[in-house]
């Protein structure tokens, strides 16, 4: 297509240059024949300068009058005029002036200030004269038809010029220690790996990450190519094993841990009936806000859209902890709504950000996010003060996680038939799934391996099912129906117990080989599913580069179009 090109470019150019060629021999012979002098010889003709029959340079004849040629503009002016009097034997109209009085304006406007001779008979250069602008008519700028083409001039190349310095930079490989949002979404998300815990969000410098509509984590603006949201992503760059010796020390690392203290314990008080075993866990956070611990507690909340749909909620009041006691089975990406200007109404006018407290509830890999980002002195923009005032952590001890829609739409509407409309509490114990309506009666008791499907993927790769980085453990396993199991893990967890104790029912845990055998079945599970080594001693952050010679994921897939 571009030698066809040419040709057409080359055809039009030879078209419009002989074109050009005899517009040309035409205004020529046609000057030749207007300016030939009085004795009959051809005198060359110079655009604006008096021509001459002799070579006396003093003597520089009008051509139309055969006179001196004129000293100012209105001696030209009046000499053209005696000249078409002259050749037209009175009155009459030519391009350049008229008599009749019918084109006077006409050529007062294409006339003034033009045409007139601006050197003196030395050919020296004079004040130069413009021509005023036309008004109420378009005025002729063009020495030929406006609408001609002008051909391409012979040695100039209009070909487009590559774009060679981006082809150069395409071909540049983005080095290994810089890793982009693309890979964590490349190597966790995309793989279905993803846990939703919001870490990923939360680590951010940019803001760039956001939630999409199928709740996991998506590029809201550009990323700059930081790292720190593959860093800390628990399924990604985040060596959890190693997060949990450096929060707890090497204890950590076996059994269950070495805790402080370890309970079965209840809160004795009504509102208990909607709550998850104990409801111990919203018991220590209304003491803590009655006791001005804390000034908020980070929890979950069931959608005011979708039945049993979880989303993050910050609790300010004792009433608004027991409207939300319960457990939903679905992650909130809680690490990624620490943003407390979506609270600020909810928080108190007197105090500064910097001065706030926070308690954040969450499953064990939520707490190995927010200890791992509080490590780290970096600006975590939005997130930022959020993460500095979460002072207090519990955590929910957990096997495993659920994908909403597949848990409650696929998994029991579809499939069993249980709208989530009807269901009044839902439980994962002694290895079932327990759905109750609202009235209390059980509606559902199955095996929890049938409800697999509906698990995050990602799950199977936690080896933490007591929540090793918490400074609280709560959970059901390891006490008897109506009780929790709480591991206080922290001096801030044994604030948090000493002061809900008075108001708990308490003895020594009552199975504490129960919660070492469900720890060893999650470590197993997690081994068989990491394809990476578990090593608590290596480094807290795994490179990209390692984690895809383990995972088999590509390196730098935006080279590949991703």
């Amino acid at each position: 297509m571009g030698t066809d090109g040419e040709a057409e470019r080359s055809e039009a150019s030879d078209r419009v240059s002989g074109e050009a060629a005899n517009r040309e021999d035409e205004r020529s012979e046609s000057s030749e024949k207007r300016h030939a002098s009085d004795d009959g010889v051809d005198e060359p003709v110079f655009p604006g300068v008096p021509e001459s029959s002799t070579d006396d340079d003093e003597a520089v004849r009008f051509p139309e009058t055969g006179g001196t040629a004129p000293r100012s503009r209105e001696d030209a002016t009046q000499a053209r005029d005696d000249a078409v009097r002259t050749d037209t034997g009175g009155d009459s109209c030519s391009p350049d002036t008229c008599t009749c009085g019918e084109k006077t304006d006409e050529i007062a406007i294409a006339t003034d200030g033009a045409g007139v001779a601006n050197v003196d008979e030395q050919g020296t250069l004079g004040d130069i004269e413009f021509t005023e602008p036309a008004e109420g008519v378009s005025q002729d700028v063009y020495d030929d038809a406006p609408d001609a083409r002008v051909g391409v001039p012979e040695g100039v190349d209009l070909e487009t010029p590559a774009y060679s310095i981006r082809s150069e930079m395409n071909d540049i490989e983005t080095p290994d220690e810089k890793t982009w949002f693309m890979e964590l979404d490349e190597a966790v998300i995309d793989e279905g790996r993803c846990i939703q815990c919001g870490t990923c969000v939360a680590a951010c410098p940019s803001d760039s990450i956001g939630v999409g509509d199928d709740d996991l984590p998506e590029l809201v603006k550009m990323c700059t190519g930081c790292s720190l949201c593959w860093d800390f992503c628990p399924r990604g760059g985040l060596r959890y094993e190693r997060q949990w010796k450096i929060t707890g020390g090497e204890d950590n690392v076996k059994g269950a841990g070495d805790p402080i203290t370890e309970f079965s314990a209840r809160v004795e008080d009504d509102w208990t009936d909607d709550a998850q075993d104990g409801g111990v866990v919203t018991g220590i956070l209304a003491t803590l806000l009655e006791e001005d611990e804390i000034d908020g507690a980070l929890v979950a909340t069931e959608s005011e859209e979708e039945a049993w749909k979880a989303e993050s909620f910050l609790a300010t009041t004792k009433e608004e902890l027991i409207e939300n006691a319960g457990t939903v089975y679905n992650q909130t990406l809680a690490l990624g709504n620490l943003d407390l200007k979506r609270w600020e109404h909810k928080l108190p006018d007197d105090k500064d950000w910097d001065d706030l407290s926070l308690a954040l509830v969450g499953t064990p890999c939520e707490i190995e996010g927010i200890r791992a980002l509080q490590d780290f002195e970096w600006d975590y923009q939005e997130q930022n003060e959020g993460i500095r005032a979460v002072d207090y952590t519990i955590a929910l001890m957990c096997t495993k996680n659920f994908n909403y829609y597949s848990l409650m739409g696929e998994q029991l509407e579809a499939q069993r038939g249980i709208s989530p409309d009807e269901v009044g509490k839902m439980d994962v114990l002694h290895g079932k799934m327990m759905v109750y309506d609202h009235d209390g009666e059980m509606i559902l008791e199955e095996d929890i391996e049938n409800f697999h499907d509906a698990a995050l993927k990602g799950c199977d790769e936690c080896a933490d099912f007591t929540g090793f980085c918490a400074d609280v453990t709560v959970g059901s396993v390891g006490s008897s129906d109506e009780y929790s199991s709480v591991i206080v893990r922290t001096e801030r967890g044994m604030t948090a117990w000493d002061l809900t104790e008075p108001k708990l029912d308490y003895h020594d845990l009552e199975d504490k080989s129960a919660v070492g055998k469900l720890q060893g079945w999650d470590k197993k599970k997690a081994f068989e599913s990491l394809e990476r080594p578990f090593d608590p001693d290596a480094p807290r952050f795994i490179d990209y580069t390692d984690h895809a010679e383990n995972y088999g994921t590509a390196l730098n897939p935006h080279d590949r179009g991703h």
